[in-house]
């Protein structure tokens, strides 16, 4: 458990900005993995009062507020309606409900973890982060940016006509993932993300290659990733389920028997 001198409830996303401008301040959402870390902090900037807890959805995206819970996700209905359920599947092996209930949807995206499950599901739809200062930027782009102490206000997803699916393997139904497997299919073209290789999520996008095997395009579509061992698996056996999980998962989005 961390320590802190002071708690600040902010009033602005500026108060809160200004405030998360001193290294030794932290910006807190649900403080699931912080409160796990050690060390001493001057102030806690809570953000909770802003406003950001809502999930909106008008005719051409999604809005959701990085305050949301991963249970909003988890529950929503017309996100899970649009994009067949993914957000549900990403969601359901996290932890645990009460977990879930806490964590925030912008400190899963902003600390662009390894095994960021729901980096993973993102990546692959026409997905945008909202930052404070930094304005208006895709996901791809900010999974590859470096720290900063702007503060991400939301996430934007738009209503392209993606269909998307989710798979993951755990060596225990709530443990971090061994792989995560993202994929989505829009007319002529395979978007794919492979997150816990065990590095955070990357995208790759390929055109759906007609008379191609499907497993020949999953297993080319897999070689453009890097992946390596930890304590979990190898990079071998990383590689070799990402094979199967791909192919699976553009089996499901076309129509096919996997």
């Amino acid at each position: 458990m961390f320590h802190a001198k002071e708690y600040v409830k902010a009033e602005s996303l500026e108060q809160a900005y200004e405030l998360n401008q001193k290294r030794s301040n932290v910006l807190v959402g649900g403080m699931m993995w912080l409160k796990m870390s050690s060390g001493n902090r001057n102030t806690v900037i809570d953000i909770s009062g802003l406003g950001l807890n809502q999930i909106e959805e008008t005719e051409d995206e999604f809005r959701i507020g990085c305050m949301c819970s991963l249970r909003d996700l988890e529950l929503h209905e017309g996100l899970n309606r649009y994009f067949d359920g993914a957000f549900r599947e990403c969601t359901r092996w996290i932890v645990g409900t009460q977990f879930r209930n806490g964590a925030t949807v912008g400190g899963s995206i902003f600390g662009r973890f390894g095994f960021s499950d729901i980096l993973t599901c993102m990546m692959v739809l026409d997905t945008y982060v909202e930052l404070y200062k930094g304005g208006t930027v895709s996901l791809e782009e900010f999974a590859q940016m470096k720290y900063s102490r702007d503060i991400l206000v939301r996430i934007i997803i738009k209503k392209d006509g993606r269909k998307a699916a989710y798979v993951s393997q755990r060596r225990s139904k709530t443990d971090f993932p061994l792989i995560a497997v993202a994929a989505a299919k829009k007319e002529d073209m395979w978007y794919i993300s492979v997150g816990a290789r065990p590095s955070k999520a990357a995208l790759v996008s390929r055109p759906v290659q007609t008379g191609c095997e499907i497993s020949d395009q999953a297993k080319e579509a897999v070689s453009l990733f890097s992946f390596g061992s930890n304590l979990r698996g190898s990079a071998d056996y990383r590689k070799s389920l990402a094979e199967i999980y791909v192919r699976r998962l553009m089996e499901q989005l076309s129509g096919e028997e996997a």
